[in-house]
C-alpha cells in the first residue's frame, strides 16, 4: 500500500479537525465560522499562520497563546487528532472512493455535533439540516446507500427516537430527549439507510443505558443529570461503518436468520 495516501488523508484531516474547532467553538454562540479569522478566545489576539498548524502548533506553544499565554484547551489537538484518525480508518475500510468522501463529510458533521451536544447539550439545525440534504443527494451516487433506502432511514430514525421522546414524555412528564436528537437520525438515515438507523437507534441506546447506570453507581440513585445523547448516536454511527454488517451478521446468526 502506497504510504503516501494514508499520510496525506491523515493531514487533511488535521486541517478539518483545526476547523471544526472553530465550529464546534463559534456555532453555538452563534458566530460567523469565516469571519474573524482565528483569534485567542482569551485576549483576542488573531493567530499567525505559523501558530495555527494543527497539533504542532500546540505543541510548540506548550499549549499557551503566544501573546497573553492563557491556557489553550487540550480539546483543540484532540478533536484534529480524533479527525485525522477517523479520516484515516475510513479510507483503509472503503478505499479511494465517493463513498469515502460522503463519509468523511458524515464523521466531520459527527465529530462537531459531538462535542457541541458535550459542551451545550444542543445538536444545531445548522449542522443536521443540511447534513441530511448532502446524505440523501449522495445516495443518488453511492454504493453504500441509494434514494428508497435513505427515504426510509430518515423515516425511521427519526421516527423512532420521535415516538421515544414522546411516550417518555407522556408518561413521565419529563423532556427526557430533544427534538435535535431526532433530527440527526434523520441525517443518519439519509446518509446511510434504514438498517444502519435501527442498527445507530439499538446501540445508542444500549451505550447510553451503560453510561446512565454508571452514574447512578457513581452519584447515587437521587440525582439527575442531563446526559447529552448526540456522542452516543455518533458512536454508534462509526461502530456501523466499521462493524456494523459483521455485528448484523452475528446477531442474525443467533436468532436463525443467517
Amino acid at each position: 500500500m502506497n504510504i503516501y495516501v494514508p499520510l496525506f488523508i491523515f493531514i487533511f484531516g488535521l486541517v478539518i479537525g483545526s476547523f471544526l474547532n472553530v465550529v464546534i467553538y463559534r456555532l453555538p454562540r452563534h458566530e460567523s465560522i469565516v469571519e474573524p479569522g482565528s483569534h485567542c478566545p482569551s485576549c483576542g489576539k488573531p493567530i499567525k499562520p505559523y501558530d495555527n498548524i494543527p497539533v504542532l502548533s500546540y505543541i510548540i506553544l506548550r499549549g499557551k497563546c503566544r501573546y497573553c499565554h492563557a491556557v489553550i484547551s487540550p480539546r483543540y489537538p484532540v478533536v484534529e487528532l480524533l479527525t485525522g484518525f477517523i479520516f484515516v480508518l475510513v479510507y483503509l475500510k472503503y478505499g479511494l472512493s465517493i463513498d469515502t468522501l460522503v463519509l468523511l463529510i458524515l464523521c466531520a458533521s459527527l465529530i462537531a455535533i459531538t462535542f457541541i451536544d458535550i459542551d451545550h447539550r444542543i445538536i444545531p439545525d445548522k449542522i443536521s439540516y443540511p447534513g441530511t440534504i448532502i446524505g440523501f443527494l449522495s445516495s443518488f451516487f453511492v454504493s453504500i446507500n441509494n434514494p428508497i433506502n435513505a427515504i426510509i432511514g430518515m423515516l425511521v430514525g427519526s421516527g423512532i427516537l420521535f415516538l421515544t421522546a414522546f411516550l417518555y414524555k407522556a408518561f413521565t412528564g419529563i423532556e427526557g430527549m430533544g427534538m435535535g436528537d431526532v433530527k440527526l437520525m434523520a441525517m443518519i438515515g439519509a446518509f446511510l439507510g434504514w438498517e444502519a438507523a435501527i442498527f445507530t437507534v439499538i446501540i445508542s441506546a444500549f451505550i447510553g443505558s451503560l453510561i446512565g447506570i454508571g452514574f447512578i453507581l457513581f452519584a447515587g440513585k437521587g440525582k439527575r443529570y442531563a446526559i447529552p445523547y448526540g456522542p452516543f448516536i455518533s458512536v454508534s454511527v462509526v461502530i456501523y461503518l466499521f462493524y456494523g454488517k459483521f455485528l448484523i451478521d452475528i446477531y442474525l446468526r443467533m436468532i436463525g436468520y443467517a
